[in-house]
C-alpha cells in the first residue's frame, strides 16, 4: 500500500476531497518527520511508498509555511518558528490544517483513519513507535 492508496481510502472513508486529504496527511507525515526520533521513522515510511516525498512537499518548517488564515494560525505559525524544530513543527501543522478550513473533528477523524491505513501498510507495531515518539501529536490532533 502506497501513500496515493492511503489517500484514496481516507479521502473515501472521511468524505473530504482528495486534495484536502493529501494535505493532512502531508502535514501530519511532515510533523513526524521533523520531530520522530531514530531510525524508526525512515523504516516507517520505507513501508509507504511515497510518504517521505509528500512530507517533504507538505514540509510544515518551510519558510511562509503556517502562515495565511486567521490571525490564531499565524500567531501559532510565529510562536510555532520561534519554538524551534521540536515543538514549531506540530504547531506549525496544527496552523497550517486549521487556515485550510477544516474543523478540529474532520482533523481528528481523517488522522485517525490515516493512523489506521498507516497500521495496515507499515504495522501496528512499527506505526505505535513512530507515533509514540510524538506523545504531542495524538493530544493536538485529537487522536
Amino acid at each position: 500500500m502506497d501513500v496515493k492508496d492511503i489517500i484514496n481510502t481516507v479521502s473515501q472513508k472521511s468524505g473530504l476531497n482528495q486534495a484536502l486529504t493529501e494535505k493532512i496527511a502531508g502535514t501530519i507525515f511532515s510533523v513526524l518527520e521533523h520531530e520522530a526520533e531514530g531510525t524508526t521513522l525512515s523504516s516507517f515510511f520505507a513501508k509507504i511508498p511515497g510518504a517521505d516525498a509528500l512530507a517533504k512537499q507538505y514540509d510544515v518548517m518551510a519558510p511562509g509555511a503556517a502562515s495565511g488564515g486567521d490571525l490564531l494560525s499565524s500567531l501559532e505559525g510565529a510562536l510555532g518558528g520561534a519554538l524551534g524544530e521540536k515543538t514549531g513543527a506540530l504547531i506549525n501543522g496544527v496552523a497550517i490544517l486549521k487556515a485550510s478550513g477544516l474543523t478540529l473533528a474532520q482533523i481528528s477523524q481523517a488522522g485517525s483513519m490515516l493512523v489506521q491505513q498507516a497500521e495496515t501498510a507499515a504495522g501496528p507495531q512499527l506505526t505505535n513507535e513512530v507515533l509514540a515518539s510524538v506523545p504531542d501529536l495524538k493530544g493536538h490532533l485529537g487522536l
